[in-house]
């Protein structure tokens, strides 16, 4: 049976945390479908356009990526359960698992019919730095109909927010670092960035 991996990403912007994330899944999923969403809980700096042409740059920038990442705008809805029906139908006969990091576990129960959703996906949760993976949470998942699984992956001290608040660049891939300069993107019209 096809595995595929959904991981929904707000990418604002896309970090090497992600690029991180992205190359383990390509390693343990016959493939992975990830797409850039407006995030009900956050407020985005960036356009979604935007958002998406940085996510396509990071994808493009890795030969693992580009053969097993797929980046699905088609499957971006501010509910995920829509998102999950949009991929049962292109792909009918896949196993589905739902990427989520560390620091939504207790939220996901929280959304939008989420016992209809676990019912349909198992769970994969990418531990985070900073954020503890409640056992309470994890069980209450498997009430709610879900096998949940923890990746053997330490997620990178990073994050959008990070470079958001205080314009780390370190945290950004090369090709999102020009493209945020090229388009003005985050205030940082004065930086000098190199392109690779």
């Amino acid at each position: 049976m096809l595995t595929i991996a959904l991981f929904g990403t707000s990418a604002d912007p896309p970090t090497e945390g992600h690029r991180l994330i992205l190359t383990w899944l390509a390693h343990h999923f016959d493939r992975v479908a990830v797409w850039v969403a407006n995030n009900p809980f956050k407020t985005h700096q960036a356009p979604l356009a935007d958002r998406v042409a940085m996510l396509r740059l990071l994808i493009e920038s890795s030969d693992v990526l580009r053969s097993r990442v797929e980046l699905d705008p088609q499957l971006s809805h501010p509910r995920t359960l829509f998102t999950v029906q949009r991929a049962r139908e292109r792909w009918p006969e896949a196993e589905f698992s739902l990427v989520i990091g560390a620091d939504l576990v207790t939220q996901l129960p929280t959304w939008y019919q989420a016992g209809q959703l676990l019912r349909q996906v198992k769970v994969l949760i990418i531990p985070r730095p900073g954020y503890a993976i409640p056992k309470e949470g994890i069980e209450r998942l498997r009430q709610m109909g879900t096998e949940v699984t923890i990746a053997d992956l330490q997620g990178l001290p990073v994050s959008s927010s990070r470079y958001r608040e205080e314009q780390d660049t370190a945290v950004l891939p090369a090709s999102v670092r020009a493209y945020i300069h090229q388009q003005q993107l985050y205030r940082c019209q004065g930086e000098t960035i190199q392109t690779p």
